[in-house]
């Protein structure tokens, strides 16, 4: 079996029923011819490089599937038929491609995809949490604040400040005054010696 890669540009002024009703009928296709799909992409709306069928804009759809020639001339004559598809071109992957090993890659693929959305919802969990938390502790910080200022009652205030009570000529401080001057002349001496 090879794998394929085909990619079709389609009207971008079709409603979603029609385009998903196209998409339907080509992935339907697949399994009839033996055919095993591998991925539908769809890139949404984007501009064309130059103008197709008096359109400047396209719907691009990347399929990427596995199966014989006959299903690539058969999803062609389908696009080639609709007026709803503007352009498409498909292109050989793989030669010999492992359909077995493709589906190990694809449930992979889906388990690490599943993994990534529990990740990023756990995350979002965790914001909603902590912001929760948040708020919780501003509504406390306020009660508190609030508790703070019914009960706080200004101190009267001393007009003595706390050195007031020593007096100025006391022993505790000349003694302290003289050691540092003494110490002082006895480095001096010693220098000048």
């Amino acid at each position: 079996m090879r794998r394929y890669e085909t990619i079709a540009i389609i009207d971008p002024d079709l409603p979603d029923e029609e385009r998903a009703g196209v998409l339907e009928r080509t992935t339907d296709l697949i399994p009839k011819e033996g055919g095993f799909l591998v991925m539908l992409d769809e890139w949404g709306t984007r501009k064309l490089a130059y103008e197709i069928k008096k359109k400047v804009r396209g719907y691009y759809v990347r399929i990427d599937y596995c199966g014989m020639g006959s299903l690539v001339d058969e999803i062609e004559r389908f696009f080639r038929i609709d007026d709803k598809v503007l352009k498409f071109m498909t292109v050989l992957l793989e030669k010999d491609a492992d359909v077995e090993n493709i589906k190990e890659e694809m449930v992979l693929a889906k388990s690490e995809a599943e993994a990534e959305a529990a990740r990023k919802k756990a995350e979002e969990v965790e914001k909603e949490a902590n912001a929760a938390e948040a708020e919780a502790a501003m509504k406390k910080a306020e009660e508190v604040e609030k508790e703070a200022d019914a009960t706080d009652e200004v101190p009267e205030k001393d007009d003595e400040s706390d050195t007031d009570h020593i007096a100025s000529d006391s022993p505790e401080i000349e003694t302290v005054e003289t050691e540092k001057t003494e110490t002082e002349t006895t480095e001096i001496n010693k220098e000048e010696q």
